[in-house]
């Protein structure tokens, strides 16, 4: 499992795939979501615009991301 840090309240899941660097666009970021690729808090995801919030776990290609705050 991987941790991120944010410093502000929450990230919405398009940026965090992109600030994570498990994608390399915003294009790309939006597709894999679209395509039911991303899960979050074990859950699949098809909103890319979710807002994830410390303590979240962000599940993409067998890499397990886990939020906290900076």
């Amino acid at each position: 499992m991987e941790r991120i840090e944010i410093s502000t309240e929450f990230i919405k899941l398009d940026a965090l795939l992109k600030f994570a660097a498990l994608v390399g666009t915003g294009g790309e970021a939006k597709m894999v979501i679209a395509d039911g690729l991303v899960g979050v808090n074990g859950e699949t995801c098809t909103m890319r615009g979710k807002k994830i919030y410390p303590g979240d776990k962000v599940d993409f290609q067998g890499t397990v991301l886990e939020v906290t705050k900076a």
